[in-house]
């Protein structure tokens, strides 16, 4: 039986390969609000435990049954690790992005080289503004949610990415957030069919009516558990979600609902302003159109 294509046409169809970046290089810049409050505390970086959690994720995934493929880490790339924002995996191949923060800019070397040594096809490249693949949700088969703060994910490049997805006849839907929640995935996350994990205390109202206008049923976040990533899981599909340890309520969530939950410690990563879904991004999943 031939693989499927690469590319994804949801965020819970079953997956199969996921990109990542082992954390050689990873340590706590203050990137984000989320990882300036972890330096204001004065904690101190772990990189043992940084590569000790990041490799407890990496079997939570091969026990699910999913193909793990690296990004080349590169010492001028401390936050390389959070593979999702490189790029953007859509239904007709990769977007490659451009990240804003200088220290993240350079990421588009290695995920284009990645791609084009896997020969996965790139269907375009980010070029009006800035723009992180965290940012980036497909709500369903012919829906996209961009997200943009202007801190990182600029107007100009989100308006551009929609307009790929609108040229396939998808529905794109442009979304301001708040800078201090730093991306779309942070606030929203789709776990499966018509069911999201939100924190309808920042997201607007406008967003959260269109959501339940598709049918979505909504599991509620905390605002203060939006912003330590308790809503920053990523599907694997067949009821089965890939969360972290300290989501404690959204987990609990979850397994009332009837889904299996694997919850890797990934502290090292939260405190530094990314979760489970911002460590992986998706190459490939069972098409559910």
């Amino acid at each position: 039986m031939m693989a499927p294509p690469w590319g994804v046409d949801s965020e819970h169809g079953r997956l199969l390969d996921v990109l990542l970046c082992r954390p050689d290089n990873f340590r706590w810049l203050p990137t984000s609000a989320i990882s300036k409050a972890t330096l204001e505390r004065g904690l101190e970086f772990d990189p043992e435990r940084a590569r000790s959690q990041h490799a407890e994720m990496i079997s939570a995934y091969e026990a699910a049954g999913v193909t793990c493929h690296f990004l080349e880490p590169d010492p001028a790339l401390p936050y390389q690790v959070f593979a999702r924002d490189s790029s953007v995996m859509t239904p007709w191949g990769a977007v490659v992005t451009q990240l804003q923060q200088w220290w993240r800019r350079g990421e588009y070397a290695p995920v284009i080289r990645f791609y084009e040594d896997s020969e996965v096809p790139i269907k375009a490249m980010i070029t009006a503004a800035a723009l992180e693949g965290g940012d980036v949700m497909i709500v369903e088969p012919g829906r996209v949610l961009i997200g943009h703060s202007e801190a990182r994910t600029q107007e100009p490049a989100a308006r551009q990415l929609a307009g790929w997805f609108e040229e396939e006849g998808w529905e794109a839907r442009v979304e301001r957030i708040p800078e201090d929640y730093v991306h779309i995935d942070v606030l929203v996350s789709v776990l499966a069919e018509r069911l999201a994990a939100v924190c309808v205390e920042v997201v607007s109202g406008d967003l959260v009516e269109w959501l339940g206008g598709l049918g979505f049923e909504l599991i509620e976040v905390a605002a203060a558990d939006a912003f330590a990533l308790g809503a920053n899981a990523l599907s694997l599909g067949e009821d089965r979600v890939l969360s972290s340890a300290g989501a404690k309520p959204l987990n609990s969530a979850l397994r009332a609902h009837g889904f299996e939950v694997l919850e890797p410690e990934l502290d090292i990563f939260t405190l530094g302003g990314g979760g489970a879904h911002c460590l992986g991004q998706a190459l490939r999943r069972e098409r559910v159109a």
